[in-house]
């Protein structure tokens, strides 16, 4: 009986982690006032900008839309994954993924999204590269590398951790 107690707590616990994704809904509220702030400023000053200074504040929206993304990415299947299932009317507009990323494909996710974020980042280094000096250029290059074989060996594992595990639809089911 007091396992049955403690298990069921344990289990109800998991809606400890719904106000933190609601909490991450505000954080896409802020990537957005930030994403527009930088919009108007490009709009407002576009024939007094060089194009350098284009391509950088673009390259800023860019990244705050993925940010954007990820946020919502993240907070979308990590609610499935652990809360409880998004149940939308058979009328409303369901996005494809929802429901499909498990916790390893949206750790996969993140990884990748943090590397197009920081390709981003160095991008923008190399556009501004006479501002920037050596050494903090090669630590950006060394970081994002850093990221870009974290997020390859973090592929490469999940595949060989759970490649028995899933059915592509290519191959029929060993048994």
């Amino acid at each position: 009986m007091l396992e049955r107690i403690i298990e069921r707590l344990l289990y109800a616990s998991r809606w400890l982690l719904a106000p933190i994704y609601l909490g991450l809904s505000l954080t896409l509220i802020a990537v957005a006032i930030k994403f527009f702030q930088e919009a108007y400023h490009l709009l407002g000053h576009i024939f007094g900008m060089a194009e350098s200074s284009v391509v950088l504040t673009t390259l800023a929206l860019i990244d705050l839309s993925l940010v954007a993304s990820l946020v919502v990415m993240v907070m979308f299947s990590g609610y499935e994954n652990f809360v409880s299932r998004i149940d939308l009317r058979e009328e409303d507009e369901k996005l494809d993924w929802l429901g499909k990323l498990d916790a390893g494909t949206l750790k996969l996710k993140v990884a990748a999204s943090i590397v197009a974020i920081s390709s981003i980042h160095l991008l923008q280094a190399f556009v501004n590269i006479p501002q920037i000096p050596n050494d903090k250029l090669m630590w950006y290059v060394i970081i994002h590398l850093t990221f870009v074989f974290s997020a390859l060996l973090m592929g490469v594992l999940d595949r060989m951790s759970f490649a028995s595990h899933r059915n592509h639809g290519d191959k029929p089911q060993e048994h």
